[in-house]
């Protein structure tokens, strides 16, 4: 009876560690494309982004880049002050009401051929906002400017 019962414990444990492991595996299968890592122009420039990969990218739209395309799809340039990245916005919805030149911005696509190919935009909603990643990037590159002229 006695190994009975401890021939059934270790059931139970071996049971319960391979259901965790099962469980724990079929999440991250799940978030596989879930995941968006960010990355400033530079980094893309220098080729630190993977190509090909959904990825997200932070800057500055660049003065004078806004380019009208074919129905909703346009193209910019976004900059973080020392590269510049080309885009080919390949969604599906308008430019947002807030996207503008010299505004900070938030986009998720993948690298193609050098080309930023976007499928999402995030655009800044008031004027003293400013994405965090494209705030901290700036400011480790020393060419962040307050709102107001101080840094």
């Amino acid at each position: 009876m006695q190994g009975l019962k401890k021939k059934r414990r270790v059931q139970i444990v071996f049971l319960t560690i391979f259901a965790l492991l099962l469980s724990t595996a079929m999440i991250g299968y799940a978030m596989r494309n879930g995941i968006n890592y960010y990355f400033t122009p530079t980094q893309v420039a220098e080729g630190v982004s993977p190509a090909g990969e959904v990825v997200r990218i932070g800057g500055l739209v660049k003065a004078g880049s806004i380019q009208p395309g074919k129905g909703v799809h346009f193209h910019f340039v976004l900059t973080d002050t020392k590269s510049d990245v080309p885009v080919d916005y390949v969604g599906n919805d308008p430019k947002p009401d807030l996207f503008s030149e010299n505004t900070g911005a938030v986009i998720t696509g993948r690298l193609v051929n050098g080309t930023f190919e976007a499928t999402e935009i995030l655009a800044k909603h008031d004027a003293n906002y400013m994405p965090k990643e494209v705030l901290d990037a700036l400011k480790q590159q020393g060419v962040y400017v307050a709102p107001g002229g101080s840094s």
